[in-house]
């Protein structure tokens, strides 16, 4: 179930359910790390909580109830298959239990509200306030039954969870996080280290000669599997894409002098290239600097073609040969570059976010999706869907588990991993439910396999000379970075230590955990913050191959402002953290006390007979 819930949060609709659940997650993991919590009893009970007994049929319309609720705070329908890869039926389930659990606790403490005070809860509840700010009876009826309600059963059911929030809130009316804990978190989230180190490249491996024949031989023959040619499937999908830009392409400001003829281009080119100035040459011709300015312009905005071609050739400040344009021979120079601009995340976020709501509001999505399914109902192959609704399809010849192709070249598909483990455990000609994505909805079909199978050494020849090769590199680079840190070790400052291999020694500073940092990747970062200050280690850089020797000069841990957002967020996040912790160990005492039971043979009559939540 764990990993089920950490895939599902991984995409926006994992992320919008679990928020809509979140109440009731660590009481859910506190009710599912029991082992031993399955075992089998009367076929028309799911689980029995204590004396209280949850039959098919009740659990059935729960689970259905709720999800429905969850479809209808996500604007669509989520299937039975969805529910089971996103975790919600055991996320359910441990729900009803647990609410079971302190249902009996709550009655076994004798623990009661009246209806009076029920009532005045409920009707002083804002989301049931009419235009007047006073509570409306006709909206408090509507949205009730909206979410499934009657009116009796929504009292009972705001009673029960009062008074679990009555039980629950005793148990975590607590301290709150102790400084101690307090400062080990800011220590964790704030200490900052400063290091000197250097880079060891793949060019200080030097040389790789090519290897003996029985050298290569036996590296293919230690390592045959994998070398294996992979089972490949032919992939058809047709999918929806939302097209959105945030480029702003290169521009350049571009002079150009046009002359008469193209000798004249000629002798002014050369001139050029013996010293003389693009000015003085378009001053010669009797034209200003405004005469031969283009401006800051983007390629596709030089209607002459060939014009554009050439300057988008050039480095800045560089001139080009004669070029024949369209209003005769000219002389290009251009004078700026402004590379191409993509515009991070961060600053269109909300844009995006806009952009994504907008689209999933809109209604042709699903009258697109209906359309499709109607036609895969009537047997009509994915390719003649797609060309019948003019959407974009696509087919893959051959792929294999990793998304490469049978040269090893990597295909770019949407949504890789779920694709690509969706194709591979269906069968050739099985009909699958789309796969739902952040802005629509993947269709795929496997329509052909190739199986795996050994290759011969001729066949990988070349692979297996480049992986040996790769091997060397790696393995050269490793000693070097071994030798300078020994050097380091027995006393030698880090430039002392690379001093015969003429490296430059570096220094970064502001190093935090997790975050990556010139040749450190966010991984290395971490094998910095593992190391004491004042001594050296290694570590994988950024490229294949690549070593970083680092020594640690400076740990720098902020103070504590008791008065900072950043202090009052972090112990926030540690208070209900705490409380999260402390409500799951309650509950699971109160479980084991209560005694909880599931029955998985009914449990999977409800849920459509696989193992719920499993991956």
């Amino acid at each position: 179930m764990l990993r089920g819930l950490r895939k599902a949060s991984s995409n926006w609709l994992g992320k919008v359910v679990m928020a809509a659940v979140v109440g009731f997650l660590v009481i859910s993991f506190a009710i599912w790390g029991i082992g031993d919590i399955f075992r089998g009893f009367g076929r028309s009970t799911v689980a029995k909580v204590g004396g209280t007994e949850i039959s098919i049929e009740q659990f059935r319309v729960q689970y259905n109830e709720r999800l429905q609720q969850f479809s209808r705070q996500l604007g669509r329908p989520i299937s039975m298959d969805q529910a089971r890869a996103l975790g919600l039926d055991r996320l359910v389930l441990g729900q009803i239990v647990s609410e079971i659990v302190l249902d009996e606790t709550a009655r076994k403490l004798g623990l009661n509200l009246s209806d009076a005070e029920v009532a005045k809860i409920i009707t002083s509840d804002p989301a049931f306030r009419g235009s007047n700010g006073q509570f409306d009876r006709a909206r408090f009826e509507y949205l009730i039954r909206n979410a499934g309600y009657t009116e009796g059963r929504y009292v009972a059911s705001q009673r029960s969870r009062l008074l679990r929030r009555q039980l629950t809130n005793t148990i975590l009316s607590g301290p709150g996080a102790p400084k101690a804990l307090i400062e080990a978190m800011n220590r964790y989230q704030n200490e900052q280290r400063t290091i000197e180190y250097v880079v060891l490249d793949r060019a200080l491996a030097g040389e790789i000669p090519a290897p003996d024949p029985e050298v290569l031989t036996k590296y293919f023959e230690d390592r045959k599997n994998s070398f294996r040619a992979q089972e490949y499937r032919k992939l058809q999908k047709a999918y929806e894409e939302r097209r959105t830009r945030y480029t702003t392409p290169e521009r350049r400001q571009v002079q150009q002098i046009v002359f008469p003829s193209a000798e004249a281009a000629a002798s002014a080119a050369q001139r050029i290239a013996q010293g003389t100035s693009f000015e003085e040459i378009a001053k010669e011709l009797g034209k200003t600097e405004k005469d031969i300015d283009l401006g800051t312009v983007t390629k596709a905005s030089l209607v002459d073609r060939a014009v554009g071609d050439a300057a988008f050739a050039l480095k800045e400040g560089e001139v080009s040969a004669p070029v024949q344009g369209r209003f005769g021979p000219v002389l290009l120079r251009v004078v700026k570059v402004e590379p191409e601009q993509v515009r991070p995340l961060a600053e269109v976020a909300t844009e995006l976010k806009q952009d994504l709501a907008t689209a999933r509001a809109k209604a042709d999505v699903l009258n697109v999706y209906d359309k499709i399914e109607d036609a895969r109902a009537e047997g009509k192959p994915l390719a003649e869907v797609a060309e019948n609704l003019k959407l974009p399809a696509r087919t893959i010849e051959a792929i294999d588990r990793s998304g490469r192709d049978p040269t090893g070249a990597q295909i770019k598909l949407p949504e890789e991993p779920r694709l690509l483990e969706a194709a591979f455990t269906t069968e050739v000609g099985v009909e699958r439910d789309p796969l739902q994505v952040q802005d629509g909805y993947i269709w795929y079909d496997v329509v052909g396999t190739t199986p795996s199978r050994e290759r011969t050494f001729d066949e990988v020849k070349d692979q297996v000379e480049q992986r040996w090769r790769e091997q060397e590199i790696a393995a050269r680079i490793d000693a070097k970075a071994t030798e300078i840190l020994d050097k380091v070790k027995a006393g030698a400052t880090l430039a002392e230590a690379v001093a015969a291999d003429h490296l430059k020694v570096e220094t970064l500073t502001g190093l935090k955990r997790g975050q990556a940092s010139g040749p450190l990747s966010a991984a290395a970062v971490d094998a910095v913050f593992r190391t004491p200050r004042d001594t050296a280690g290694k570590t994988n850089g950024t490229q294949p191959g690549e070593q970083v020797v680092f020594r640690v000069t400076d740990i720098v841990v902020p103070a504590l402002d008791a008065a900072s957002a950043d202090y009052k967020r972090m112990v926030e996040t540690l208070n209900r953290s705490l409380s999260d912790d402390l409500l799951g160990e309650y509950v699971s005492r109160l479980e084991s006390e209560v005694g909880v039971t599931i029955n998985q043979s009914a449990l999977n009559q409800v849920l459509g007979g696989g193992a719920p939540g499993e991956n």
